[in-house]
């Protein structure tokens, strides 16, 4: 871990079951923190025979199959298509549980610039500009996240090895950065919709997300 990364704590944990609305069931240890660096209200999700996995990194298994994902209260909550959010956020979830490994849920909305600034990007994106374009039009950065506190949320779990359930190779970058070490990347699905379309080309085209998308609109 870097010397100039602060050390994080477990707070509390606590079993929840899940459920969501296709009728997939799981059950998750849901962990709180103390100490992480921006001071919010991130969760990390144990799925899996999680625990058993962490102790066998010590004598050489598999890392922990691991997602940070950020927090879409559109497309996480209430089903909006105009992301891919929700769809990989299930498919993260059912992934991990079959692997064991940790669903890091971090309260980054909008690459980082917010809910309320996330709604204000759409609405220029209704005006033609993509979703990077947009949130630079709103004098933000085009993606704001740091995920500093996801290497905090692992390091206190006693996971400093993974494999990243991800497209995203900043994630990848940022991690490593931290101390992380990302033995593999493992790619998400595609959850393309006629909705979505124009935001993920925009993703693979200008964020370097690796999306094998069929067409670019």
């Amino acid at each position: 871990m870097d010397e100039a990364l602060s050390a994080a704590t477990v707070r509390t944990q606590v079993t929840v079951p899940l459920r969501f609305p296709d009728g997939y069931v799981t059950t998750a240890r849901v962990f709180s923190f103390d100490g992480l660096a921006d001071g919010r209200e991130h969760l990390a999700f144990g799925l899996g025979d999680w625990a058993a996995t962490v102790d066998g990194q010590a004598a050489g298994g598999p890392p922990p199959l691991v997602r940070p994902h950020s927090e879409c209260l559109t497309g996480d909550v209430f089903g909006s298509q105009r992301c891919d959010c929700g769809p990989q956020l299930r498919e993260a979830v059912e992934r991990i549980a079959e692997a064991d490994g940790f669903l890091l849920y971090l309260r980054q909305e909008g690459r980082g610039i917010g809910l309320y600034a996330k709604l204000d990007a759409y609405a220029l994106q209704d005006s033609g500009l993509d979703t990077y374009e947009a949130n630079l039009a709103l004098g933000r950065g085009a993606d704001e996240r740091d995920y500093t506190v996801a290497a905090q949320m692992l390091a206190a779990l006693g996971v400093y090895r993974v494999a990243l359930l991800s497209n995203n190779p900043d994630k990848a970058d940022q991690l490593d950065r931290c101390g992380v070490t990302v033995a593999e990347r493992v790619p998400t699905g595609v959850h393309l919709s006629p909705a979505n379309a124009g935001y993920l080309a925009a993703k693979a085209s200008r964020g370097d997300h690796a999306l094998d998308l069929p067409f670019v609109p």
